[in-house]
């Protein structure tokens, strides 16, 4: 594993000249990655000796001409018990109650970034978070146009009634199920934007190497002559006053009828291209994970068409900066949204676009179809979406051999006037609450209608009398589709269609 350049330094502002420093991403609470190679990086004066020792390891090495300095620990296995890990240059430092478990980076915009005190039960669920081996590290929201030297951080923090309401609510679900699974401490890097769309979290390289950068550029630049000073200017306003009627709506239990305010196009704008990846997730490199989270998507919905290509290079890139082909890379698609219009398609095109990203390897996709709320963007239950990717990560990941996908789409093939639906992960095939939901088939014509389905063993046979010669079927096709085909695991089909049309 590389050790960080000089852009990719994540240092403390404070301290007096010489003194030596660490990434603030460790601090008091910290958790390290078990069974790899830790790298640990700071500042000092030029020249100075540095020591770190941890547990039964201490590693050595000399400031460069910059200032700079990085030591690699060998791996460690997990460690239940808290430790003190210490710095030792011109001055000491002494880190307490560190950890050795797994550690997941959490990213995406506002699903992700959720808090657990808005979640489904959120008092009861608050009240229960004694977990102090689960820890979350927030990185506080920050955007650049170059690749950033520090991140802003509150901090490890261990999980307990008074901390984790402030935690990523998927991501402390996830990381609950897993140490309790498994009985390692777990740690969480949270490090999201809500209302970010993806090119935000790609960075210039990224970007360059696809088809859409021409496009990109091109929009950023519209972006920029429409937002003049006098209208950046405004924008402190404008979201002051649609908090204020938030508020109000929710207070009345009403819908907030006034349109959110996009962010203003400036170098600190989450909606720079590159810009939160700059400051929030280049600076993190080269620490060491076991793994990634993503929930991210809903603010490509309108341009469901690039989301393929632009995801799979960020899975790409993420992993090529941290030098680690395989590092996985397991992602939420996003649920049912009336989006304005129940039976409209854009949120079915971005969810086929994100389940693309499966033909890459060590990737996992948690189904959330059957959790949103179709008037609401921020469905509470996130319990569930924790708990989904978490099965994902049991099974690919720590290798556990329990169900953790629901149907996925095989082949389709007509059987007279029906198409028979063949699945993989479809042990115990059965449909909620009455019959199979949201099926439709279409003939040549290529127009679809409302059909019916039969469960035969683990099968789906299709049929509707407006399609006596049937080509195309179609399942939870839609913005916010009922959909209640399941598995015996309870785990929903994810939505499918077997035209390309």
């Amino acid at each position: 594993m590389r050790f960080p350049s000089l852009c990719c330094f994540a240092l403390l502002a404070a301290g007096a000249r010489g003194d030596v420093q660490l990434a603030p991403i460790f601090t008091d609470h910290t958790v390290l990655q078990r069974g790899q190679p830790l790298p640990i990086w700071g500042r000092a004066a030029a020249g100075e000796t540095i020591s770190v020792s941890f547990h039964d390891q201490t590693a050595h090495t000399t400031a460069d001409a910059n200032g700079r300095w990085s030591v690699r620990l060998k791996p460690f296995p997990a460690h239940l018990d808290p430790a003190e890990f210490t710095v030792t240059g011109v001055n000491t430092i002494t880190l307490r109650d560190v950890l050795v478990g797994d550690v997941w980076l959490a990213s995406g915009q506002s699903n992700m970034e959720w808090p657990v005190n808005l979640t489904r039960d959120a008092e009861k669920e608050m009240a229960a978070a004694n977990f102090p081996l689960i820890r979350h590290l927030k990185i506080e929201h920050a955007s650049s146009p170059t690749l950033g030297e520090s991140v802003k951080t509150t901090g490890w923090q261990p999980a307990s009634p008074e901390t984790v309401g402030g935690f990523t609510a998927v991501g402390y679900f996830f990381a609950r199920e897993i140490h309790q699974k498994l009985g390692v401490p777990v740690g969480i890097i949270h490090g999201s934007w809500g209302g970010t769309a993806i090119e935000s979290w790609l960075s210039e390289p990224a970007r360059s190497s696809t088809s859409l950068a021409t496009t990109l550029a091109a929009r950023w630049q519209k972006s920029l002559v429409e937002w003049p000073p006098e209208r950046v200017a405004r924008y402190p306003a404008d979201m002051a006053a649609w908090k204020k009627a938030d508020a109000d709506a929710k207070a009345a239990h009403a819908k907030n009828l006034m349109v959110w305010p996009q962010p203003p196009a400036t170098d600190d704008s989450p909606a720079l291209p590159g810009g939160p990846f700059n400051a929030m997730i280049a600076p993190l490199q080269p620490v060491a994970l076991r793994g990634v989270l993503w929930y991210q998507g809903e603010s490509n919905v309108e341009r469901a068409g690039e989301y393929a290509e632009l995801f799979s290079t960020l899975i790409r890139t993420w992993r090529a900066d941290w030098e680690r082909r395989e590092l996985p890379f397991y992602f939420v698609q996003i649920p049912n949204y009336a989006d304005g219009d129940a039976h409209g398609r854009a949120w079915a095109r971005l969810r086929e676009a994100q389940a693309k990203a499966l033909e890459l390897t060590s990737t996992g996709m948690a189904v959330a179809i059957d959790l949103g709320e179709a008037e609401n963007l921020h469905p509470l239950n996130k319990q569930d979406v924790g708990h989904r990717l978490a099965l994902v990560a049991l099974a690919k990941t720590y290798d556990r051999a329990d169900e953790w996908s629901g149907p996925q789409f095989g082949r389709a093939v007509r059987e007279g006037a029906a198409m028979r639906v063949q699945f993989q992960h479809s042990e115990g095939l059965i449909a909620r609450d009455g019959p199979v939901q949201s099926l439709e088939l279409a003939g040549a014509d290529e127009v679809f209608y409302p059909a019916s389905g039969a469960i035969e063993r683990e099968t789906l046979l299709v049929s509707s009398p407006a399609v006596p010669k049937p080509v195309a079927v179609r399942y939870a096709w839609s913005n916010a589709p009922t959909a209640n085909l399941t598995n015996r695991a309870g785990l929903p089909a994810a939505p499918f269609r077997s035209d390309a049309w």
